[in-house]
């Protein structure tokens, strides 16, 4: 019933999105700390990093209903076939097809928590003296940085691709004030982010997928959600961060 439920959501939702404001992106998942619930647990795993939610996207909402059920939840195609009254063979059929989009995607996004933690640490820094040079030097040349403001707060409204536009536009809205406040980092997705506070407000958060390139991980996609309905329920640590 859950999952059927989901499916009517996801199509109605889809529909919303057609006059969506700039690029959509989904709601970032924070890690508690708490392995009590393994449910909890299930979603906090790195299988539903940022970036894979993202492409999934891009799925329609039955192949995603089959991936998740399968790649996350491990449930058998025997058993997909009794949730969602299609055949077994149908359901296989569905998995191939969800899993050939998304490896045509520029591959399945890894999830390097050692890089992401680097890269947040970068940003701070960068945020906090003005230079960017480490930050933009562990990102791909053709990076992409995908703001969502969701048309309630200033956000790109088209994709940043390239390192040095990339750069371009971060040292221009911080010039602007858009950092100015806390920076937390936090665990989005099973791997480190940044949570922006400001004004006691969540303000924007951001979550990376990286990729083998050129013998070395890079960022190859920056997420920034700046949407404040998409950010209420993050939290941020007690104690604030280092300088």
């Amino acid at each position: 019933m859950i999952t059927n439920r989901c499916l009517n959501f996801l199509t109605s939702a889809r529909q919303k999105r057609e006059t969506y404001v700039g690029p959509w992106l989904p709601e970032p998942l924070q890690s508690t700390g708490d392995h009590a619930d393994p449910a909890t647990e299930v979603i906090q795993q790195e299988t539903m990093a940022y970036g894979l939610l993202v492409m999934m996207e891009r799925l329609s909402p039955v192949e995603r209903a089959v991936f998740v059920l399968r790649e996350a939840l491990g449930y058998t195609h025997a058993e997909i076939a009794r949730v969602l009254g299609k055949s077994e063979d149908n359901c296989r059929k569905i998995y191939s097809r969800a899993k050939t989009k998304l490896q045509t995607s520029s591959g399945l996004p890894s999830c390097k928590s050692a890089q992401a933690e680097a890269l947040a640490q970068a940003f701070q820094q960068a945020v906090h003296t003005g230079k960017f040079d480490r930050f933009i030097d562990l990102l791909t040349e053709h990076a992409v940085l995908l703001s969502d403001g969701g048309g309630k707060v200033r956000a790109a409204i088209q994709p940043i691709i390239g390192r040095e536009r990339i750069r371009a536009f971060l040292e221009g809205i911080t010039r602007k004030g858009a950092f100015h406040g806390v920076l937390y980092q936090v665990t989005l997705n099973g791997q480190p982010g940044l949570l922006l506070i400001k004004n006691g407000q969540q303000a924007v958060s951001m979550a990376i997928t990286f990729a083998p390139h050129e013998n070395r991980t890079q960022a190859t996609h920056i997420f920034l959600v700046n949407n404040p309905d998409k950010l209420q329920h993050l939290s941020h640590p007690a104690k604030p961060p280092r300088e």
